[in-house]
């Protein structure tokens, strides 16, 4: 047991009140770094929050709070030290040769990293991973020797890449670049794949959302994808895409995501970029918020805000509040201010998901219309794009062509306006 318990990180929390920051948010904060921490299989021992006009571009906290944090290490047997904010090189620097150098300091950014180095899966997830750690890491750890001997066990150090960190410079870039063109081989073949999807006409819906939202939970509820789903953060990281059939027959492609969370560094979002793509190409929308979070109003901003960062806001969208089973005093507020497409569900228990399905089968059909098309007999390639991109009813063959009946999106239809006849109106009104 006493060797079990020198393998979990007994850290201090350290967070900094300035700008327009209030204590208030700096605390939720922390919280959600303590989870952070947890997840990583660190333990949180205390927390250490300083009031300052601006940062310290020394230490972030100032001389006489490092000293306080120094003085807290040494009671209480810590071994890292985790910053709720980027830190610099030379502020980890100097902060290492205040508490003592056998006590890590990492922030924020490089636990996110190390969690993402835990749950990545496959070969690509592994790959940005290792870049990530090398183009944010490795600059932080120049000025501890030349072994690079910080270098250990422990949050903050492990993943696929950590070994080359103990190369040289000129070494750790030939690196850099190897695994730019392995990521950049990776995503001509995503894309190869992503084209194929396109050509099927099958609608795409990403599961987006916060950190543990629920979204892989989803995905297993409806398709027995057998993916992790656990009560962590960042539980899942490499997107996994199943097919799921609508009540209506129509088959649809459900991809789970990696989630969001708040000061997700740009540099992940880069090394993530192909990953996150999955939302920016997909045709629909799930955007989930875990309902029982107290904070859920602003994770849905972030979801939000991220998603306008990668240009994906001008698609259809579904605001799904998951985990309902466990109380929703505070989602009971939203009233008249919720979204139009709304839909309240608890992704463990099953509740509320044919009010989903419903929903988003009902958001899927929106833009399509019934048109009759003519075309030759001589353009048979015209009649397998419209089985591509559009539901074909029914074909009748003539002596002047073929008369085809299918549902079509405004996309289907600008493709084949030339053979349009006309639009006709809903089965139910001509049948």
């Amino acid at each position: 047991m006493d060797e079990q318990n020198k393998l979990i990180d007994r850290a201090i929390l350290c967070g900094v009140v300035w700008g327009k920051e209030t204590q208030e948010s700096v605390d939720r904060s922390l919280d959600e770094l303590e989870g952070l921490l947890t997840t990583a299989g660190g333990v949180a021992v205390a927390r250490l929050t300083q009031n300052k006009e601006a940062p310290d571009t020394r230490t972030m906290i100032g001389s006489g709070k490092a000293a306080e944090l120094a003085y807290l290490c040494a009671c209480n047997d810590i071994t890292l030290v985790v910053f709720d904010c980027e830190l610099t090189p030379s502020q980890i620097r100097n902060l290492e040769d205040i508490v003592g150098d056998d006590i890590r300091v990492i922030d924020r950014s490089m636990l996110i990293l190390d969690i993402f180095a835990l749950h990545a899966v496959t070969g690509e997830g592994k790959l940005q991973v290792e870049l990530a750690q090398l183009k944010y890491t490795a600059p932080r750890l120049v000025g501890h020797g030349a072994e690079l001997s910080r270098l250990g066990g422990g949050i903050g150090t492990r993943g696929p890449g950590e070994s080359k960190l103990e190369t040289d410079r000129r070494h750790m870039n030939r690196r850099i670049q190897a695994l730019e063109q392995q990521i950049a081989e990776m995503d001509k073949n995503r894309k190869t794949m992503r084209a194929a999807r396109d050509r099927s006409g099958i609608p795409e819906v990403a599961i987006v959302g916060y950190t543990n939202a629920g979204k892989s939970t989803l995905l297993n509820r409806l398709t027995d994808a057998g993916i992790l789903a656990e009560d962590k953060l960042f539980a899942t990281l490499d997107p996994t895409t199943r097919k799921y059939q609508l009540p209506s027959g129509e088959q649809i492609l459900l991809t789970d995501t990696v989630g969001f969370i708040n000061k997700l560094p740009h540099h992940l979002i880069r090394a993530f970029r192909s990953t996150l793509e999955e939302a920016c190409m997909a045709d629909v929308l799930l955007v989930l918020t875990d309902a029982s979070h107290p904070q859920f109003r602003e994770q849905l901003a972030v979801t939000e805000a991220l998603l306008a960062e990668l240009g994906a806001t001008d698609k259809p969208t579904l605001y799904v509040f998951n985990k309902c089973d466990l109380g929703m005093a505070e989602i009971a507020r939203i009233g008249s201010a919720a979204p139009e497409n709304t839909a309240f569900i608890s992704a463990k228990t099953g509740q509320g998901l044919e009010t989903l399905i419903a929903k988003l089968e009902t958001i899927i059909s929106e833009g399509k219309r019934r048109v009759t098309y003519l075309i030759p007999n001589s353009d048979g390639g015209a009649l397998n794009t419209l089985y591509r991109f559009a539901s074909v009813e029914s074909v009748e063959y003539g002596a002047e062509g073929m008369t085809v009946v299918a549902l079509a999106d405004a996309k289907a239809r600008g493709m084949m306006r030339k053979y349009a006849v006309d639009d006709l109106p809903d089965k139910e009104d001509w049948e």
